[in-house]
């Protein structure tokens, strides 16, 4: 999946997942929502996010 259909997916810019991708934090809520668009559960938080809490 590109970085531009993930933002879209998520409902957050790809400015936003850029960010994330270089190590920048984010909301629990922007987590959630690129938890969701990847299919993943909420469970699954550490599989995605590791070093975020």
């Amino acid at each position: 999946m590109s970085k531009a259909e993930l933002a879209r997916k998520a409902g957050v810019s790809p400015l936003t997942i850029d960010r994330i991708e270089n190590g920048k934090s984010c909301r629990m809520e922007t987590m959630r929502k690129i938890i969701l668009a990847l299919g993943y559960t909420l469970e699954d938080k550490d599989k995605i996010f590791a070093d975020n809490s």
